[in-house]
């Protein structure tokens, strides 16, 4: 991490910039045409805050910190039962076995562009803890048979103590993934393995005290009178795969060229100097970005899917009780988005150890608006 007087004038110059380029998320009026809710599968024993759609198949996955009892990672059956996948052995660990060939935490699912179903194990069995030896990893699983395809082990040089590896996406011969508790982007050489650790505190990777994130009417609190504040969070990278675009959970967003975080020979200061204010997003669960570079996020305020098209217009698609910290969403080839309903600020870690869980948990999906409607508004 740069410790240079120059590099923390470069934090502060671009912070402002982000406070004074901010400009309202709410431009745009909500579609005259209601777009409409689907309930596809309830769950009481897995928290699920990560959906994928591959093959054919819907798969969820939940963190172990949660407190529930349902798998890892598992498979929607034909009657919308939770399978495991993929096996009963992977989603078997408990402390103090070995995590190499185990799901510690599963925080995130994400399919890949040549369809092979990747899971974000953050290694950390407990929130805020620090990962398990050989927990933090990423696996990459043939969606139709559940043959794993490989294992990329994250070191402890890149999971480090205090470190929770939050979501990925691709580019190319690279991925790139956030770490929500270290504030940082890890940039994955996907043929040799190979993984750095980009952004490092970084005023783009770093979460604002001045933008907690409220649900019901309260700020959600780590502990009595401290608001919950997650480093970088979401990330999307550009159709054309020139851009990635990340920011804390609690917003803003920025962007940084794929060239310059691909190549390792880039100075930490050449990388931080290079990143721009791309978007000023409200907390958000999380986002999914179609071909046409259109950004689908949900806002957790309002319990409320809006879109952001490529010239930065946003507008709100709808609202909906039922969508209470509604997590990272996933486009179908239908044109639909499924989205896990995780509840996570009622959970008791973040009410002095009571629960406000209202149970069953909600895997849902949104018929989105169409490319005529979104023209017209």
């Amino acid at each position: 991490m740069p410790h240079h007087s120059k590099i923390r004038n470069h934090f502060r110059k671009f912070a402002t910039t982000l406070i004074m380029g901010a400009v309202s998320a709410y431009a745009l009026p909500t579609p005259s045409q209601a777009q409409t809710l689907r309930i596809e599968a309830t769950s009481s024993s897995l928290d699920w805050n990560a959906v994928a759609l591959a093959k054919g198949h819907v798969f969820v996955a939940g963190p172990r910190w949660t407190g529930f009892s349902g798998p890892a990672v598992g498979i929607l059956t034909k009657n919308k039962d939770v399978a495991p996948f993929p096996d009963v052995e992977w989603n078997a660990w408990k402390p103090g076995q070995d995590a190499t060939h185990h799901f510690v935490s599963v925080n995130a699912l994400h399919t890949a562009p040549d369809g092979t179903l990747w899971v974000v194990d953050t290694g950390t069995p407990s929130f805020g803890g620090a990962p398990v030896p050989d927990g933090a990893k990423l696996v990459r699983i043939d969606p139709a048979t559940g043959h794993i395809l490989r294992i990329y082990p994250l070191a402890s040089n890149i999971a480090q103590t205090g470190s929770y590896v939050d979501d990925i996406r691709f580019n190319g011969r690279h991925a790139y993934l956030t770490d929500a508790g270290k504030a940082a982007l890890i940039v994955l050489d996907l043929e040799t393995g190979q993984a750095r650790r980009v952004l490092e505190n970084h005023a783009s990777t770093r979460a604002q005290p001045e933008r907690p994130i409220v649900m019901e009417d309260h700020i959600v609190e780590s502990h009595p009178h401290q608001p919950l504040l997650v480093n970088v969070d979401p990330l999307e990278v550009s159709p054309d795969g020139t851009w990635l675009y990340f920011g804390p959970l609690e917003g803003p967003w920025s962007r940084a060229p794929t060239a310059l975080l691909d190549d390792p020979t880039v100075s930490p200061e050449a990388l931080a100097a290079a990143v721009q204010p791309w978007a000023d997003l409200p907390p958000i669960g999380g986002s999914a970005m179609d071909a046409e570079g259109t950004l689908y996020f949900t806002n957790l305020k309002e319990n409320s899917l809006y879109r952001r098209n490529r010239s930065g217009q946003i507008s709100k698609v709808m609202s909906d009780p039922r969508l209470h910290w509604a997590d990272a969403p996933a486009l179908a080839a239908d044109g639909r988005l499924w989205i896990p309903i995780a509840q996570l600020d009622r959970l008791p870690q973040f009410h002095q150890g009571h629960s406000l869980i209202k149970p069953p948990f909600l895997l849902v999906s949104i018929d989105l608006p169409t490319a005529a409607q979104q023209v017209r508004h």
